[in-house]
């Protein structure tokens, strides 16, 4: 139960804005690996497969290395 807490917190805060670009695609990560994703609101799903087409997460659900770049750059 305390992982599910985690990811609907985790998803409240997404929802609020609270997240920055690397809590946010750790995130879209999770519900896509674990198929979470299917079960959310359509919003959650075009997200998801926005991250993927802009080469931020891959279809299975990993932040790609093109994402570990761009985040590495905007931290810099």
């Amino acid at each position: 139960m305390g992982r599910m807490k985690d990811i609907a917190i985790d998803i409240m805060a997404f929802e609020a804005g609270e997240l920055d670009a690397r809590e946010t695609l750790d995130l879209f990560a999770l519900l896509v690996r674990s198929g979470m994703i299917a079960n959310l609101q359509g919003s959650y799903v075009r997200a998801a497969v926005d991250l993927m087409h802009a080469g931020y997460l891959t279809q299975d659900g990993r932040v790609t290395e093109f994402a570990e770049l761009e985040l590495a750059e905007a931290a810099a």
